[in-house]
């Protein structure tokens, strides 16, 4: 094989690699800093976990490309790479990372709690909640999961008095009319449930 054919394979390989690294990175953006939720193997993922994962996943790739790449170094194109590719992974990168940052703080401070509701509904509809506390308020956050185990943003969410988690305690109702559902918490006459309307499950 030419030098020639071998630089140009490497330069396609090379610009292959940046495209799929590209995209994984601008997902893995998104998911830190969206509303992201995942059912895998029957375990919840929050965004921000999954954001993580796409982080290490394409800085393994990469030490593994580049490794590949440089092996040995007279196949390295002698191409010059302007500032801008190389600049947009690496915001991706940043703004995936502090998102992850955040996402994880969030869950740690508020001492996240998530929770698989059953049944399910006729159509493969899962909910799933979240709830939180920190000092003397507790938040909590409903989910509708479909078929795919991915639900793209919460269907509703709510605060109640002195870090009360009312979901944990049982004090919720989960109706299923076919592939459609209603939640709705309930706090007690000391721990009210504050903010919150019956939210509407829909995969």
């Amino acid at each position: 094989m030419k030098t020639g054919q071998l630089r140009t394979g490497g330069v396609t390989q090379q610009h292959a690699f940046l495209g799929i690294a590209l995209s994984a990175l601008l997902l893995a953006a998104v998911a830190s800093w969206s509303d992201l939720l995942l059912i895998v193997a029957g375990q919840v993922i929050p965004g921000w976990a999954a954001s993580a994962a796409l982080l290490l996943t394409v800085l393994t790739f990469k030490r593994v490309h580049t490794a590949l790449y440089r092996t040995p170094t007279t196949l390295a194109p002698p191409h010059r790479r302007s500032a801008l590719p190389r600049l947009v992974p690496g915001l991706l990168a940043a703004a995936a990372a502090l998102g992850v940052a955040f996402g994880g703080a969030s869950d740690l401070l508020g001492d996240a709690n998530y929770l698989v509701l059953q049944p399910a509904g006729p159509g493969g509809c899962t909910a799933v909640v979240r709830e939180t506390s920190f000092l003397v308020i507790g938040d909590g956050e409903v989910y509708a999961v479909g078929r795919t185990g991915i639900a793209w943003g919460k269907s509703g969410s709510w605060r109640v008095d002195d870090g009360y988690r009312p979901v944990a305690a049982g004090t919720y109702t989960l109706h299923w009319h076919g592939s459609d559902g209603t939640f709705r918490p309930g706090g007690t006459s000391t721990d009210p449930v504050l903010d919150s309307d019956i939210a509407t499950l829909d995969c």
